[in-house]
């Protein structure tokens, strides 16, 4: 195992392995804090950036973070490596790829091209080099499409995930939150509910009461019950009205087993669902959260940043070309990403790296409320992703989620992004809303028609 050698402050400093290194040079957080894992002053911080500006990417290749014999992770990693792709950036350093990903040379069309010669552990690092403005104007050359009844991730666009939680799964109460949403002109992306029980009859009936709404409108969406990938299995099998599958992931074997997952249930639950054939303008059926810290909260981290076993995990989600993955960046806890300004810049980071490997990628732009943080810096990070062109983003009543218990974004806040920097949604559901002469394009809120019809079927009205 190779160590790693930088100067800073006129002392020298040793990193024992890749690991090491790429942990030094992260940008403070509370989870590898806890972990043990961070630069121990700024000296420290800024010579592991030296070290890791000079590593040459093809060491990637060749050192692991997680063992590749005893990690599916790693194994997936390296065996989908696409040389090929690669090739234009592979005599780079970390600090070389970096200054060509700013360059004018590194447009839409060549990040997609180079996009599946990049590792994760490759993109982790050179977000590590990168201020904020570096992230947000990288992401923002990126161009990322995913398709099933709705188009995202075009230029221009902003989308949206319609979550209407509820703390007993009432239909009537979800349908409220639904009705809200769509005058407001979110859920492009996804009706998305989290159940309060994972009960398959209870989640089924949720998703024909969905998909059932779809129907009697002719609205191009997608629904989802975010239940156990197993479970979505199980619903499937007995014939349930299922566009999506959903699971959490994480960027290491053991992590993901803590979720109930490996890579075969994922690609059992990937093939199930387009096995449907469910969508109308692609096939892009699954949908995967992910969020820095869930590792190391699962005793999982084998001594890796936290923001590394992050981008892993979308070397895990790269796999089944998704429709949907979100980081669910601030809530974990403040064991991880400890305060406002922690939160902001992962969120960028998140959003950085899932775009650059490929990735449809969101942010659910939130913090529980024992973090450090507060709406105004939601407000801060959402204004932040739209400018580097974030494909969606979750909203819910009043920004409060009141069954999980964390704060998120409101239906206003995605109307206000797309009214201020002149958005639209899915151009499928766009049309939609003007058929059914709903708000939600960048010209903000139009007349409301009669919407007796629409509250009768979500059973609101007589």
């Amino acid at each position: 195992m190779p160590a790693y050698r930088a100067i800073a402050g006129g002392e020298t400093f040793r990193f024992d392995s890749l690991a090491a290194l790429m942990a030094a040079a992260t940008p403070r957080r509370s989870g590898d804090e806890l972990a043990g894992l961070a630069a121990e002053t700024e000296a420290h911080r800024v010579a592991a950036r030296y070290a890791l500006a000079d590593l040459p990417l093809s060491e990637f290749l060749s050192e692991v973070v997680v063992p590749y014999e005893t990690d599916e992770v790693t194994r997936l990693i390296l065996d989908g490596h696409d040389a090929t792709a690669h090739a234009p950036v592979a005599a780079m350093t970390v600090g070389g790829l970096r200054d060509w990903l700013l360059s004018d040379a590194a447009d839409a069309r060549t990040l997609a091209r180079i996009a599946r010669g990049l590792t994760p552990e490759m993109v982790a690092a050179v977000s590590k080099l990168m201020r904020n403005q570096d992230l947000i104007g990288v992401a923002r050359k990126a161009e990322v499409v995913s398709r099933f009844r709705t188009t995202l991730g075009l230029k221009g666009h902003l989308s949206t995930r319609l979550q209407p939680n509820h703390p007993a799964d009432d239909l009537r109460g979800i349908a409220v939150a639904v009705l809200d949403g769509l005058l407001q002109g979110t859920g492009d992306a996804v009706i998305g509910i989290n159940p309060a029980s994972d009960n398959i009859g209870n989640c089924t009936e949720i998703l024909k009461a969905l998909d059932g709404l779809r129907q009697e409108f002719d609205m191009p969406m997608q629904s989802c019950v975010l239940t156990h990938v197993t479970n979505t299995l199980r619903i499937i099998e007995a014939g349930g009205p299922v566009d999506l599958p959903f699971q959490s992931i994480a960027g290491t074997e053991a992590a993901n087993r803590g979720f109930g997952v490996d890579l075969a249930v994922l690609g059992e639950a990937n093939e199930a669902a387009r096995a449907l054939n469910r969508g109308t303008v692609g096939r892009n059926v699954m949908y995967f959260e992910t969020g820095q810290g869930a590792p190391l909260s699962a005793d999982a981290h084998h001594g890796v940043d936290q923001q590394t076993l992050e981008c892993r995990a979308y070397g895990v989600a790269r796999a089944f070309d998704p429709f949907l993955v979100n980081t669910v960046v601030g809530f974990i806890g403040p064991e991880y990403l400890y305060d406002g300004k922690q939160v902001i810049r992962a969120g960028l980071e998140d959003h950085f790296c899932g775009k650059l490997l490929g990735l449809p990628m969101g942010v659910d732009v939130c913090y529980t409320n024992h973090v450090e943080a507060d709406q105004d810096d939601m407000d801060t990070l959402m204004t932040l992703l739209a400018a580097a062109g974030v494909n969606f983003v979750i909203c819910v009543p009043g920004a409060d989620d009141v069954m999980l218990s964390y704060q998120s974004l409101a239906f206003e806040d995605a109307a206000w992004l797309r009214r201020t920097f002149g958005l639209r949604p899915a151009p499928e559901f766009e049309a939609w809303l003007q058929k059914m002469q709903l708000g939600g394009g960048a010209g903000g809120p139009r007349a409301l028609p009669d919407l007796g019809g629409l509250a009768r079927r979500m059973g609101l009205s007589a």
